[in-house]
């Protein structure tokens, strides 16, 4: 009983501390007055980075700061070490929170002591790069490129009709659809796209892919999870799928012309609807290769762990 009871004295003194601080928010607005085509650049520790458009020739830039203290004059004191940059440069804007670094040691819960979350508003055809090292980030519908990058988060895009480099560390990425080229990245989630048009370059070391259309180029890998992509019309050029721990499925339009080559280590190829002529192995063993519908671009399947197959749609 007494063991029990020291126990429960240090959970609750190790507890005191949290409830005895809050979460303080504060506000800053600023608008600037742009032209189409320009470039908001976004940087912050921790906090999440949100971009709307509208149809106005501004950028509104909403920063609201999360502060981890007890009170006002305590929030005020953390804020003097927070660097808090909203300024236009030129056609763009840029918009930067960073706390000042502390020297090596032991802080009692989470650093820094202040988030700072960012939602901007731009023109609809306006460019974008935004960094965080620990929160999402969310893109609604763009005419313009989109660079982001997040250490801990998810990725979240809408309809982006520029180049897209999107990559994090410890997240999912989600495309509703890109009019160019999308390269995706993530070392710990799903990849998610609903149509891509342009060349399309997606890579997971711990998810599943999803791709429901594509219809150029693609090359997608994975160490740890499921590939499925449908292909629509014919192949734009050589294509190539593949996963170390899981199942390869691709759809692709009946009459579509390419050269099959799939193998497994771990299950077996089928090819289910197509009109192949056979060059290696066969259906329903570890390896498939051969023309179909008399040949064209290649496409490529592998898998260490699971079953391939490509079916018509």
């Amino acid at each position: 009983m007494k063991a029990h009871t020291l126990f429960l004295a240090a959970g609750l003194l190790a507890l005191a501390p949290l409830s005895a601080f809050a979460k303080i928010e504060r506000t800053v607005e600023k608008t600037f007055t742009v032209q189409p085509g320009g470039l908001l650049k976004v940087e912050t520790q921790g906090g999440d980075i949100h971009v709307l458009t509208s149809s106005d020739a501004t950028v509104k830039v909403v920063v609201r700061e999360k502060i981890k203290a007890s009170s006002d004059a305590e929030a005020d004191e953390i804020l003097q070490k927070l660097s808090l940059t909203i300024e236009q440069q030129g056609n763009g804007v840029l918009a930067a929170a960073a706390y000042e670094k502390e020297g090596s040691g032991f802080h009692f819960g989470s650093w820094p002591p202040v988030q700072v979350d960012f939602t901007v508003t731009v023109p609809a055809n306006y460019n974008v790069e935004l960094k965080t090292s620990g929160g999402d980030v969310t893109v609604g519908d763009l005419q313009g490129k989109v660079t982001a990058r997040t250490s801990g988060g998810d990725i979240t895009l809408g309809k982006i009709a520029g180049e897209i480099h999107a990559t994090t560390s410890g997240g999912n990425v989600r495309l509703e659809e890109g009019l160019a080229e999308v390269k995706l990245g993530t070392s710990g989630g799903d990849i998610r796209v609903g149509r891509a048009v342009g060349p399309t370059d997606l890579d997971t070391s711990g998810g599943n892919i999803e791709i429901k259309s594509v219809e150029n180029v693609l090359h997608a890998s994975t160490s740890g999870g499921d590939v499925s992509a449908g292909i629509a019309g014919a192949l734009k050029g050589d294509c190539k799928l593949g996963t170390s721990g899981g199942r390869v499925r691709v759809k692709v339009d009946k009459g579509v012309s390419f050269d099959l080559d799939a193998s497994t280590s771990g299950g077996e190829v089928d090819a289910a609807g197509l009109t192949i002529t056979i060059e290696r192995g066969g259906s329903g063993k570890s390896r498939l290769a051969g023309k179909v519908n008399g040949g064209g671009p290649l496409l490529k399947l592998r898998s260490s762990g699971g079953d391939v197959s490509v079916e018509t749609r």
